[in-house]
């Protein structure tokens, strides 16, 4: 398909013509469910698939989507980090939060960095077309059940107003995300394209900002944050 074809083909508003699709989780067989969910919907394709956040993002500036199926719980970038990314590269791509998680806490989290809709994989299958009619549509889909425990317990703070892992950088929750998947200093730099030093640095930093001193607390704070999963 031509820049020209891509172009013409994206809509405006709704499903009024051939919506460009990308799906993004890190297990092949979920992904394959899902594709075949997504092409049976008319007016729909899915453009490409990828298995973590940064191929996605080089997935994007390829295939110019009008929609990103985006799991939460991905190894390398996780997808709250990569939906911040895609909010300020690709204000225009819409993106649906596809996870397991359905503790508000990510929802918020999800929210916060520029989802448009948080949908949850034990959802119904009927479901996943009205979540992303709606949101193409410029609105905001949540699933039923986390909708009503959202306007229920109303939004949740720190006692600062800032959660623990929004004071880090976004460098820094890079850093802490691999750490916790088990990379070395030297295999950090390597995947991120810097110094040894950089990441020490940037290891320290995040730990004093966390007053947390030990990998172990380390890999603990990231799995209760949703920066990891255990699957990982």
């Amino acid at each position: 398909m031509t820049a020209t074809e891509k172009k013409s083909s994206k809509p405006t508003n709704g499903l009024g013509r051939t919506v460009r699709v990308l799906l993004a989780d890190d297990h092949n067989l979920v992904r394959a469910g899902i594709r075949t969910l997504v092409e049976k919907i008319p007016g729909l394709i899915v453009a490409g698939e990828a298995s973590d956040g940064r191929e996605l993002l080089a997935l994007i500036k390829e295939e110019t989507p009008d929609l990103v199926l985006l799991d939460i719980s991905m190894p390398g970038l996780n997808g709250l980090e990569t939906l911040a990314r895609i909010q300020k590269e690709f204000r225009d791509v819409r993106v649906i939060v596809l996870s397991m998680h359905h503790a508000s806490e990510y929802v918020w989290q999800a929210l916060s960095s520029g989802a448009a809709g948080y949908l949850l994989k034990r959802s119904g299958v009927s479901e996943l077309e009205p979540a992303m009619k709606s949101v193409l549509a410029g609105k905001v889909y949540l699933s039923p059940d986390i909708a009503k425990r959202m306007l229920k317990e109303g939004p949740r703070r720190e006692s600062n107003g800032v959660a623990p892992l929004q004071r880090l950088t976004a460098r820094q929750r890079e850093v802490l995300q691999l750490m916790a998947e088990g990379e070395t200093t030297k295999g950090i730099a390597m995947i991120l394209k810097l110094s040894n030093k950089t990441v020490e640095y940037h290891r320290a930093q995040l730990m004093e900002c966390l007053n947390i001193f030990d990998v172990p607390g380390l890999v603990r704070f990231a799995l209760r944050s949703g920066l990891v999963s255990e699957e990982n």
